[in-house]
């Protein structure tokens, strides 16, 4: 594949906690490009005045805000949008806000899945668990089937540095950084390395036709 062939480098994507103090937020956004932010509420789900308090320095830096499963909140915070990460859900989330709204897709662990995701009206799919943990072989793969023949978005979660570079290798979209990875003092620095490797990446996912390996359609 020549070089003017090659995608676009992937963006960042990141999971922020309700909890997590605006400027900590914003410190971590600015440390590489990141397009959006996908806020997980706590146990107790947290207010609308907490959300916007937490949005709005993100979105003023061009970051859209989302926010885990609660559409109900996206109006009233100001948000651009949520992620539904169940597929049950995101008929409902897809309802409420679209078509205005940014609605993400995850819980997607089968290419059928993937598949009904894109299909239903979601802006973007995504692979791997939010809370981390998922099988990073099946993210991968899925990554690599998916992005050279949908024009959907795909976004996959990274819970390391070198799990960054195989993304950004396999042609993910967006690179979702974990919590793991983004906790306590090295988060701002975890995001400035994670930029590094997409920076120097070279995309080695194929053109659409390609036969890629990937996991089956097994629910």
């Amino acid at each position: 594949m020549s070089q003017s062939a090659l995608p676009p480098r992937a963006r960042l994507m990141l999971i922020l906690p309700s909890a997590l103090p605006p400027q900590d937020a914003v410190a971590l956004a600015a440390a590489g490009d990141v397009a959006a932010a996908v806020i997980r509420p706590a146990e107790k789900a947290p207010s609308a005045a907490q959300l916007r308090a937490l949005a709005q320095p993100l979105q003023q830096r061009d970051c859209a805000v989302l926010v885990e499963d609660k559409p109900e909140l996206v109006a009233a915070a100001g948000l651009d949008g949520a992620h539904a990460d169940d597929a049950a859900l995101l008929a409902k989330v897809l309802k409420q806000l679209k078509p205005d709204g940014i609605v993400g897709a995850g819980g997607l662990f089968t290419r059928h899945a993937a598949m009904e995701a894109g299909e239903s009206g979601a802006d973007y799919v995504l692979f791997g668990a939010l809370a981390g943990g998922d099988d990073f072989a099946r993210t991968r793969a899925l990554v690599e089937w998916w992005s050279p023949l949908f024009e959907v978005p795909c976004a996959a979660v990274a819970t390391s540095l070198p799990e960054v570079e195989a993304l950004a290798n396999a042609g993910a979209d967006f690179i979702v950084l974990g919590e793991g990875l983004l906790r306590g003092a090295d988060g701002v620095a975890a995001v400035r390395a994670a930029q590094a490797a997409i920076d120097t990446a070279k995309v080695t996912a194929g053109t659409p036709g390609d036969e890629i390996a990937g996991p089956d359609d097994a629910p």
